[in-house]
């Protein structure tokens, strides 16, 4: 399961957000993390944080929020929001696809009580820590979060199930009743940053160029009127590497600055 929300702290002067994952059998938190803006490129990390990790689990559990899904009419006042069709995939979706992992979507806040219930806690502990410790940058707060994150996964014992879910997840894997499976990059993609990515689409010109934005860029190994699917992946010294994809085959890597991609959109 994965829930994210807003996440305020009265001596921080900004609003921050909380992104969590939880698995249903142990109930352990598998990821947790504020973040000061939330994007699809978090979600597309947090889903990375936890399939590297843990495995590829059977199915997420998620909210209809548009980083998870595409909802037709959501933002029109006179067409009825139609919840059973899903005509374009999002960012984070696309990656779940190439995972082979599921997704099954909450309608309604009651439909998600079972998460709602250690994240309320964990939110409520949050903030009064926070308020007690007079926190005001979100690199304090998440130090306090990952103290509480590590207290209720290693030391607390859930009131439903009456185990502390750290022992209770790794029982399930000795055991084998876990749904989770190993992850692995499946062909033709040769790397996780093919898979935990953000994908656009691009025809190739006369001269091999495509612009991204306002950034032109030559690409090897395509021939001119073709169309590449490029997989963006962001690194953490402030660049990105552009996965050039044709016809199955990887034709190009490239790097640039993240800054220049701003307005690209994905």
């Amino acid at each position: 399961m994965i829930l994210r929300t807003t996440f305020e702290v009265p001596a921080a002067a900004e609003k921050w957000y909380l992104i969590t994952s939880l698995d249903d059998y142990s109930r352990l938190i598998l990821y947790a993390e504020l973040l000061k803006q939330e994007t699809s490129w978090a979600h597309i990390m947090s889903l990375q944080s936890v399939f590297l990790k843990y495995g590829l689990p059977y199915s997420c559990y998620v909210d209809c929020h548009s980083i998870f899904r595409f909802v037709q009419g959501r933002d029109s006042l006179w067409r009825e929001h139609k919840f059973l069709t899903d005509d374009t995939n999002p960012q984070w979706k696309r990656v779940l696809d190439d995972c082979g992992v599921k997704v099954t979507y909450a309608l309604s806040p009651q439909a998600k009580g079972k998460i709602e219930r250690p994240y309320q806690w964990l939110q409520d502990r949050m903030v009064r820590t926070c308020v007690r410790n007079n926190v005001t940058d979100i690199r304090q707060a998440r130090t306090i979060l990952g103290q509480e994150v590590q207290r209720y996964n290693y030391r607390q014992v859930h009131s439903t199930t009456q185990e502390v879910p750290f022992f209770r997840f790794q029982r399930a894997l000795k055991e084998k009743i876990s749904l989770f499976r190993e992850f692995a990059v499946k062909q033709p993609y040769r790397s996780a940053k093919d898979i935990f990515s953000l994908r656009t689409e691009r025809v190739v010109d006369p001269y091999r160029r495509i612009s991204l934005k306002n950034l032109p860029l030559t690409i090897n190994h395509v021939s001119p009127g073709n169309v590449v699917e490029i997989r963006v992946y962001h690194l953490e010294n402030g660049m990105s590497e552009l996965r050039f994809w044709n016809k199955g085959c990887l034709a190009d890597i490239k790097q640039v600055k993240t800054a220049d991609l701003q307005g690209v959109q994905f």
